[in-house]
């Protein structure tokens, strides 16, 4: 039997419609994985229903709000969302964001993910946003670095990141989660800056996020199991 950190290396990404749709997927996977991803899209489907019912299950659960706003505004919101206790959330990396979460958390067991560069961006799409100039992966580690210096538990980066900010004095006990990942002949959607489980963690990542891949799958618990499978032997290769 799979051991249960070994498992929950894997976050299995609900991008589903509703509530109803969540839990039959959870259902469906059973005990092939315990760490789930409810994020934006689910938000009007009652996504923090489901959280709160994967919770309750003995899931561990993990908020994707990419929280943006003045200071004093993130801060009340994450305070709001930190009262529950899921394991994860997410804002986005600019410091100020950051210090604000790490206040509102206080001291619940949430852990303030930052959002460095979306996997779904290259340089084309950070220039149509006026970003500044440099290389992407060089970008997300610097944002990486400026995000644990103010106090950030960990960050969402591209695995092809991965490594290089696992290497960072910075990110001594720091979390690394990587989306953008799928297996090997995997369609990309809409990710441009992939990898594979095996390379993701290879790289250093702690946790990879996969939906689509899983839940898509004609058996999303058999799709499950061969990633995790993959994170196994990468981890102990």
């Amino acid at each position: 039997m799979t051991d249960p950190l070994d498992r929950d290396r894997l976050i299995v990404a609900l991008d589903l419609p509703d509530v109803v749709a969540g839990l039959d997927m959870a259902d469906r996977l059973g005990d092939a994985t315990g760490f789930y991803k409810v994020g934006l899209g689910m938000l009007t489907g009652g996504g923090f229903a489901l959280a709160n019912e994967l919770k309750e299950r003995g899931k561990r659960t993990f908020l994707d709000l990419k929280i943006f706003d003045i200071g004093a505004t993130v801060e009340a919101a994450v305070r709001g969302v930190a009262q529950y206790e899921h394991d994860f959330l997410t804002v986005h990396g600019d410091p100020h964001v950051v210090r604000a979460a790490v206040a509102g958390r206080g001291d619940t067991v949430t852990r303030i993910l930052a959002v460095t560069v979306l996997t779904s961006l290259d340089r084309g799409d950070l220039d149509e946003g006026m970003m500044v100039a440099g290389e992407v992966g060089a970008l997300g580690v610097e944002r990486a670095r400026r995000a644990f210096l103010a106090g950030a538990d960990g960050v969402i980066a591209s695995p092809r990141e991965a490594a290089a900010i696992r290497a960072l004095p910075e990110a001594e006990g720091r979390l690394i989660v990587t989306p953008g990942v799928r297996s090997t002949g995997a369609a990309l959607g809409d990710q441009k800056r992939v990898e594979t489980p095996g390379a993701a963690i290879r790289a250093g990542a702690d946790h990879i996020v996969v939906g689509r891949p899983i839940w898509q799958a004609a058996d999303p618990k058999a799709a499950a199991q061969r990633i995790i499978a993959e994170i196994v032997e990468a981890a102990r290769g």
